[in-house]
């Protein structure tokens, strides 16, 4: 799909309620991602337990909104969704080890289906509606 130069414009700043949008559904999805692996091992859901788990993916996840330049193009899939997606396993991970915490290998797999579905999923939807209102 091609743009005009009209267009481009347009497509290289986003507005500041799309970018509030794309930081607001990453942050709040890797803390669904901490708050439902803890719930799925009967872990208390208390504040600072939800945190403990999460710090590590939330540090990664700013890591890469920087790395990935996300403001640029806060819902693109490509390539800044898929960047920021490894960047906030693979830290959130290294992370985790650092932190004296485990990173066995059935919750690396896990957890890199869940935030992909979450980081990815969330901005491949937000690009559909995007699209579907622009032409309606």
């Amino acid at each position: 799909m091609t743009q005009t130069s009209s267009n481009s414009s347009a497509v290289s700043r986003p507005s500041s309620k799309t970018l509030l949008y794309a930081v607001a559904a990453d942050i709040v999805l890797v803390l669904l991602f901490a708050i439902s692996g803890r719930s799925s091992h009967t872990e208390t859901l208390t504040v600072g337990g939800i945190l403990q788990t999460a710090w590590p993916f939330l540090v990664s996840l700013a890591v890469g909104w920087l790395v990935c330049r996300a403001w640029a193009h806060p819902l693109r899939v490509w390539p800044q969704g898929v960047c920021l997606w490894l960047i906030t396993v693979a830290g959130g991970m290294a992370l985790r080890i650092l932190s004296g915490n485990t990173a066995e290998l059935p919750f690396v797999i896990v957890a890199t289906v869940v935030l992909g579905v979450f980081l990815l999923g969330h901005r491949f939807l937000a690009t559909l509606v995007s699209r579907r209102t622009r032409k309606g």
